[in-house]
């Protein structure tokens, strides 16, 4: 039988490498390997959809879509709480596609121990309404 562990104090590298751990498996192209970094019940807002997406299936539907411009995320700003068995990673980030677009998107990453993993529990990514830079 395995026994469910606590989780260890992350720092903030550690918390850096969730993200990257994501955004590799982004850059696979195979939706099915983002996805399994969800938890089933996960709630996704996602940067180029106004769908809600709220379990695995929804997820990876949205993925499909989303991978087949090859996505390459880099965080621009990064902001990071650490509470126990909750992480929360919010900030700004760009994603380059293969076509040489971009887009700037605000992001929140919601992380929880579940006895084993880290796991997304909800991710939030909107494009940015103005440039980046421009003062109000």
């Amino acid at each position: 039988m395995n026994q469910l562990t606590q989780p260890k104090k992350m720092n903030n590298p550690e918390i850096m490498a969730l993200f990257e751990t994501w955004n590799r498996a982004v850059q696979t192209g195979n939706p099915k390997s983002v996805t399994d970094l969800y938890e089933a019940d996960a709630v996704l807002l996602p940067t180029i959809s106004n769908k809600v997406r709220h379990n695995h299936d929804e997820i990876e539907d949205y993925f499909i879509q989303f991978l087949e411009n090859a996505p390459k995320g880099e965080i621009n700003e990064s902001n990071i709480q650490a509470l126990g068995e909750i992480i929360i990673h919010s900030g700004i980030y760009t994603f380059s596609f293969k076509d040489d677009s971009e887009v700037q998107a605000r992001f929140s990453f919601v992380y929880q121990w579940n006895g084993e993993d880290w796991k997304i529990i909800e991710h939030h990514s909107s494009q940015m309404p103005e440039q980046l830079n421009t003062e109000i």
